[in-house]
């Protein structure tokens, strides 16, 4: 018998349009005059998507603060600068629009404003997770899950390591899912962040601290993102496909959240260590190298995932569920456009040793459903490349 919790405490509200009703739906926080931050980053500024919840804010009557120093691997600085003004501006509140950058800087501002100290205090246990202030998070892509969960990964600005803040406190306060944001999300960033959400979705189902509850998210999250995905990809203002995805991200947020990620992830923070790599591109890159890594291991577990995507038949064996299950994810990722190591043209094979030495120090590689080391990373590397 396996004994685990499973605890989410975010409100949840998804639908066309929802991000209007911002000033409302604050209210029941946040008392009217208070000061609210916007957390996001230039590419949103730029998208337009900042002025109209601005705007709702505003005529609710809240004091908006507007904070876009956020790269798209946040640093541990960015986060500083944005706690020293919370605390000068006594900030009671942030609202985070954006990926996954925008939201992971917000809940570190979120702990670091009223406690003070720097992410790595926390990481190392020097200082207690406390008196996080509320954090409203609203996603423009499908992919990152981070307005459900309990992380914040930020990247050290003098060593490019990458650290996780990881506390129940840290999950947002509400979630609003406004599809209509999505819809101008560019076909590169759309496949990037989708199979980002597949990899949180198989990852945190296959695990060795998956629970049946994030199993049970995880199977609709993966059925879900591999029907619609592909319809997003082709047409972005695909309103059903773009709210399905917000909902596969949604549920695959929810099925790691309470689990853990596993090698994939591990790889992917190695790549955005070195090179500062789009975390969404980088999971994408190596999703189907470290499946037919995994699937020698819990064979039932990997034939499963196959029928899940509809990629193999019920009447299948094991063995032909997992070859469909690692041939259509290579198929599945070439046709979104997603590309090779080698095509990444930063990307040097000499630092495959650095790469397969920091996957394997990330907190989540014994998490992996097969026991994975420096030596099998480096292999992986091989083959991706």
């Amino acid at each position: 018998m396996m004994n685990f919790e499973y605890y989410c405490n975010t409100k949840m509200i998804m639908g066309a349009g929802k991000s209007k009703e911002i000033g409302n739906i604050l209210s029941d926080i946040m008392e009217p005059h208070s000061k609210i931050m916007i957390v996001c980053d230039p590419g949103v500024m730029k998208a337009g998507l900042i002025a109209p919840i601005k705007k709702h804010l505003e005529e609710t009557g809240y004091n908006v603060i507007l904070f876009d120093q956020v790269s798209q691997n946040p640093r541990d600085n960015e986060c500083l600068i944005g706690a020293e003004i919370f605390r000068k501006e006594q900030v009671g509140c942030l609202i985070a629009v954006g990926g996954g950058s925008p939201m992971d800087t917000a809940k570190a501002i979120a702990l670091l404003g009223p406690n003070g100290g720097t992410p790595e205090d926390y990481v190392e246990g020097k200082k207690a997770y406390k008196n996080v202030a509320p954090v409203i998070c609203i996603p423009t892509t499908a992919g990152t899950g981070s307005e459900v969960t309990r992380s914040s990964v930020i990247t050290l600005a003098s060593s490019h390591k990458k650290i996780t803040l990881k506390h129940a406190l840290l999950r947002p306060t509400v979630a609003i899912l406004d599809p209509v944001l999505t819809t101008t999300v560019p076909k590169s960033i759309t496949a990037a962040t989708g199979v980002d959400a597949l990899v949180h979705a198989i990852e945190g189902f296959t695990c060795k601290v998956t629970n049946p509850i994030s199993q049970a998210m995880g199977a609709s999250a993966m059925a879900t993102i591999v029907e619609y995905l592909p319809k997003a990809y082709e047409n972005g203002e695909d309103l059903e496909a773009r709210y399905k995805m917000q909902e596969g991200s949604l549920l695959a947020g929810l099925c790691f959240g309470s689990a853990d990620v596993a090698a994939v992830h591990c790889l992917a923070e190695a790549l955005g260590s070195l090179y500062d790599t789009p975390h969404g591109i980088a999971n994408a890159v190596f999703l189907p190298y470290v499946i037919q890594y995994n699937s020698t291991e819990n064979k039932p577990l990997h034939a499963k995932l196959a029928r899940i995507m509809n990629f193999a038949e019920k009447n299948d064996t094991d063995e032909e569920a997992i070859n469909k299950l690692v041939n259509h994810l290579y198929d599945f990722t070439n046709r979104l456009g997603i590309p090779t190591l080698k095509e990444i043209s930063y990307v040097k094979e000499e630092d495959f040793d650095i790469m397969a030495e920091l996957a394997e120090q990330n907190n989540s590689t014994p998490s992996n459903v097969r026991t994975i080391t420096k030596a099998d990373y480096l292999k992986i590397l091989k083959a991706a490349f």
